[in-house]
């Protein structure tokens, strides 16, 4: 084969990773969390899941076609967003407000800013949380899984998970008790945030990061430490939703910022606030503050003498 140069401007760099394959790779480490979901709240889970991937897929396919854009339902981001958001999604939330909260994150956070690399903030996390500010009551009917959907506590997750005590994580690790899809079994999250770091999809200084924080304010606070990081959407958030390519900082240095940033945030609505869970907030502000993180901590050109300040000689 020939061999041709390219000249091409910097930064030169090549990788055997697509978008499709990325996305798929995150795909398959929520799988875990998902069989954990049908387990532990049932048949429902699994219809909810579908309803709201499949809802994202057409919504996607649906505005693309109207605009006349490519359609890029191949990539499996609009797959990976409908898991990601019904995974902060009660077993119980009626089918039709799953579609509300998809046709959000697809249409109005990601497609009318320009599709996938251009939206502001996370689709998922902006779905979760409008349909909590419009559905307030389903998305805090939080199910048990010992009797199935049928029976609901309006306990929010960190509540139970509070009066657990310390000496029960087994049921926090597990999953034993209410909440969102997502949230209630913390080790299948770990296992599949393990996953996508050994596979190179995400890097660990965000995720590591943000549960330090959490866990050092967590005692400074007075709260136990091991319940706050096993319990609410914490573990999700922070290997999968949290390390989104797109609104997250991209160098180490953002990496820390961010992750000190998010667990800060966190711990003072967990301590102070009156809201059921504060990782879905925190992200939403990181994601609105991560231009700025960049800017301040990007590095500095190779070759390029660094300005001098006004006065030094």
């Amino acid at each position: 084969m020939e061999n041709k140069l390219i000249v091409t401007a910097a930064p030169h760099i090549t990788s055997p990773d697509s978008t499709q394959s990325i996305m798929g790779k995150v795909c398959l480490a929520l799988v875990p969390a998902l069989i954990a979901s049908v387990i532990i709240f049932g048949f429902n889970a699994l219809i909810l899941t579908a309803v709201t991937v499949a809802a994202c897929v057409f919504f996607e396919w649906a505005y693309c076609k109207l605009m006349g854009r490519e359609v890029p339902i191949a990539d499996f981001s609009a797959v990976v967003t409908g898991l990601l958001l019904a995974f902060n999604m009660p077993a119980t939330l009626p089918p039709w407000m799953a579609i509300v909260g998809a046709f959000i994150a697809i249409v109005i956070i990601k497609q009318l800013f320009g599709g996938l690399g251009y939206n502001f903030a996370n689709p998922a996390i902006v779905g979760r949380i409008a349909l909590a500010v419009g559905f307030g009551a389903k998305m805090a009917a939080y199910p048990l899984p010992d009797n199935g959907v049928d029976a609901l506590t309006s306990a929010t997750p960190l509540a139970v998970a509070g009066e657990l005590g310390s000496g029960d994580y087994l049921t926090l690790l597990l999953g034993n008790h209410g909440g969102v899809l997502g949230e209630t079994c913390a080790i299948c999250i770990l296992i599949g945030g393990i996953y996508l770091i050994a596979t190179k999809v995400i890097s660990p200084v965000l995720p590591i990061t943000y549960l330090a924080t959490v866990a050092v304010l967590s005692l400074c606070f007075g709260m136990d430490p091991i319940v706050q990081l096993l319990s609410g959407g914490l573990m999700l958030g922070a290997f999968f939703m949290a390390t989104d390519y797109v609104t997250s900082p991209t160098t180490d240095k953002g990496k820390v910022v961010a992750g000190l940033f998010l667990g800060l945030v966190t711990m003072l609505i967990r301590k102070f606030g009156n809201m059921n869970e504060g990782v879905s907030f925190a992200i939403l502000l990181m994601n609105l503050i991560t231009p700025y993180i960049e800017v301040n901590t990007r590095q500095d050109r190779l070759g390029i003498a660094k300005k001098k300040k006004e006065g030094a000689k």
